[in-house]
């Protein structure tokens, strides 16, 4: 930005210093319009018409792009404070819990497949058939 600064301050020096030394009179003809002046007055209103025009012209992307800055600056933060948040509820997780907080519940027997088989094979046969197995044996 200061070398655009710079290189601009250069041409306007130039063109000032281009129009002084060109002091003879000059006619400007535009479509209708007829203006006498003297050959520097022209230049320099040339000149400052010019940067007016680029002025003009170079404002709305500026002016997007300044917006655009500002709401990613606010998308930063927003998103610094989340990350924040997030990596205090992580330390509050990963801390360990004291030993009265523990739980005490003991964990759920399973039923292996064994004594699955074992108890359908039990509950198939017949009442008078389950006594009698134990009379064949003797």
């Amino acid at each position: 930005m200061q070398l655009i600064t710079i290189v601009a301050m250069l041409v306007a020096a130039a063109g000032v210093t281009f129009a002084l030394q060109n002091d003879s009179p000059a006619t400007v003809t535009f479509l209708l319009w007829h203006f006498e002046a003297s050959l520097a007055a022209v230049l320099l209103l040339t000149l400052a018409a010019g940067g007016f025009i680029v002025a003009l012209v170079s404002t709305p992307s500026t002016l997007r792009r300044q917006w655009a800055m500002n709401r990613q600056t606010k998308r930063i933060t927003e998103l610094e404070s989340l990350a924040s948040h997030q990596q205090q509820t992580i330390a509050n997780l990963e801390r360990p819990l004291p030993a009265a907080e523990l739980p005490l519940e003991e964990p759920p027997s399973y039923v292996g497949l064994k004594q699955l088989i074992a108890s359908l094979g039990a509950d198939d046969k017949p009442a008078g058939a389950a006594n009698s197995a134990p009379a064949q044996r003797s």
